[in-house]
């Protein structure tokens, strides 16, 4: 026979087990004890949203907010340079870490932030010429 606990092997009807000295046998009446914590879940396994939302890799999921929201005109260009950055920092850790997932999201801000930054970046550089060659 096995011990319940540590499974070792047993003689047939010992009241304690030479190896753990627990009771070999599960007792079907023990309530389990409150405030025990459970057993951490595999960390390759999927979230409540199935996956559409990394939020273990907030990098990720910041820089997709910001290479969306750097569509808007005024301060598109500033958030377009952070969500390229953090698009980057947050693939790096997707790299790292793959059970954190994002790399769809870090990929959407590096690519919003890099059309964006060159959007913006060039509108600014022909402004600032503009201006410069009205004083001539």
């Amino acid at each position: 026979m096995k011990c319940f606990a540590c499974k070792a092997e047993i003689q047939d009807y010992s009241s304690i087990c030479p190896q753990c000295g627990k009771d070999p046998q599960p007792n079907p009446y023990e309530v389990p004890k409150v405030g025990v914590a459970k057993p951490a879940g595999n960390p390759s396994e999927g979230d409540a949203t199935g996956g559409i939302i990394p939020y273990k890799n907030p990098k990720a999921l910041i820089a997709y907010y910001l290479g969306i929201f750097s569509g808007l005109p005024f301060i598109g260009f500033f958030l377009a340079v952070p969500a390229v950055v953090l698009g980057i920092m947050g693939l790096r850790d997707r790299n790292r870490n793959p059970a954190i997932k994002g790399s769809i999201h870090a990929g959407i801000g590096i690519g919003c932030g890099t059309i964006f930054t060159l959007l913006w970046g060039s509108l600014i550089i022909v402004f600032i010429i503009s201006a410069l060659m009205g004083r001539l």
